[in-house]
């Protein structure tokens, strides 16, 4: 489920995470060359982000689980 990004924070090892709109979190690293996000380094690149959407894992597993739990008619 797509979620915009509202803020960042550092986690304790000093990765970045992109808190999103749900409230939840998620790391958004830059580890070339795995993954490239030189925007996270700077203060200018994470507020150029903000609004942008990632995918939440977890509201995905959250609505599954809830769709599961629904009775059936």
């Amino acid at each position: 489920m797509n979620q915009p990004i509202v803020g960042f924070e550092q986690d304790e090892l000093g990765d970045w995470r992109a808190i999103l709109a749900c409230g939840h979190r998620q790391h958004v690293r830059h580890n070339p060359p795995l993954v490239s996000r030189p925007w996270v380094l700077t203060e200018e690149g994470r507020r150029r982000f903000l609004g942008h959407t990632l995918n939440c894992k977890r509201c995905d597993e959250e609505f599954a689980a809830l769709a599961n739990e629904s009775p059936m008619p």
